[in-house]
């Protein structure tokens, strides 16, 4: 992977929320890296995300350009595995908001295409990266928790009607909407990193609260490769929301992350790790999605502008997100088939 010399240059496909999100956190960061382009949205927007000079340009347009190092995808969801296939064959590194793709063969397509033309992919896990998350995988790594016995996470949030009205597909399965593949992808991913690779899973799902589309509700039930069980629910259905928590039951005893606090350090023998928060705060979205911060995306882009410098993967990488893929591929297929799914049968 070839390093590059000068700043980056980045072109930002889709400049919705989050993509305004990605603009706010690499104006943070400009000593490091250029915002040359974006698509959809409004050259306002941008201005106030702090891109003032970023040229407005089509997606086509966008993806054509020859002097862009990287594109950050930020379209919704069901269009990613579509817009980074067409980035990596347009010769540019990729960032990329999850979930990479829909499927596990969308995910997998994108890494062979990646790793054939020597291009970087990095899929935004900004939530790993997280102080008390990097206190528990440490922990864990060092075999202070012992063995993980039980893993659980639960998304239990609320969106209101003008919620989906604003965007069709936050309804629409197709196009990666509901409570699991948008809202819970990140605890998911977080399950899967901290607790470790996963064997089968099954899944129940319902649309509870919206108009017929997505589901709005899942719950599931985890085996690890390691023997442990988990549990995962997820809800946009739940009103008025609650921050989103991942628990850890070990041998050694029970740790809990809540959204930017560690909620509970229950272990035999080892006190509280202290946990330093710098910058502004993740925000939580369990009721609006307008009010998750930009601290982790400011983290991970620093990651991944580093990596793109020095011509390696970041901490983050498109095999990595992959695996969150699959998981999330085995959870829909269990929910809609009424079967155990394994991780398996989805390589």
């Amino acid at each position: 992977m070839e390093k590059i010399d000068e700043l980056p240059r980045v072109g930002l496909l889709g400049l919705g929320t989050i993509g305004v999100s990605h603009a706010r956190a690499l104006a943070q960061l400009r000593d490091r890296v250029t915002l040359v382009a974006f698509s959809g949205g409004s050259a306002e927007k941008a201005a106030d995300a702090g891109w003032p000079e970023a040229v407005k340009q089509s997606p086509e347009e966008l993806l054509r350009r020859e002097d862009l190092d990287a594109i950050a995808v930020c379209t919704p969801s069901g269009a990613h595995a579509e817009n980074v296939l067409a980035a990596l064959n347009g010769g540019k590194h990729v960032v990329v908001e999850k979930p990479l793709a829909l499927t596990a063969a969308e995910a997998d397509q994108i890494v062979t295409l990646a790793e054939g033309t020597g291009l970087s992919v990095h899929v935004i896990s900004q939530r790993r990266l997280e102080p008390e998350v990097q206190a528990v995988r440490a922990a864990l790594e060092d075999g202070r928790l012992g063995k993980v016995r039980l893993a659980t996470t639960h998304v239990h949030w609320w969106r209101d009607e003008d919620y989906y009205a604003a965007a069709a597909w936050r309804g629409d399965a197709a196009g990666g909407g509901g409570s699991l593949m948008n809202q819970g992808a990140h605890n998911v991913d977080l399950l899967r990193w901290l607790a470790g690779p996963i064997d089968s899973v099954t899944a129940q799902s319902a649309t509870l609260a919206q108009a017929p589309g997505a589901e709005d509700t899942t719950v599931a039930t985890v085996r690890f490769t390691s023997g442990a069980l988990g549990l995962i629910s997820t809800s946009t259905a739940t009103p008025p929301g609650t921050p989103a928590t991942l628990t850890l039951h070990c041998e050694h005893g029970v740790v809990e992350i809540g959204q930017g606090e560690l909620r509970r350090w229950d272990v035999e023998g080892i006190p509280t790790p202290t946990i330093r928060a710098e910058g502004e705060g993740i925000g939580v979205g369990a009721s609006d999605p307008g009010a998750i911060g930009i601290a982790g995306h400011i983290q991970q882009w620093t990651d991944i502008l580093a990596a793109l410098r020095e011509g390696r993967d970041s901490s983050i990488s498109g095999g990595d997100g992959a695996e969150t893929v699959r998981l999330l591929d085995a959870l829909t297929t269990a929910a809609a088939e009424g079967r155990t799914v394994t991780m398996e049968e989805l390589r």
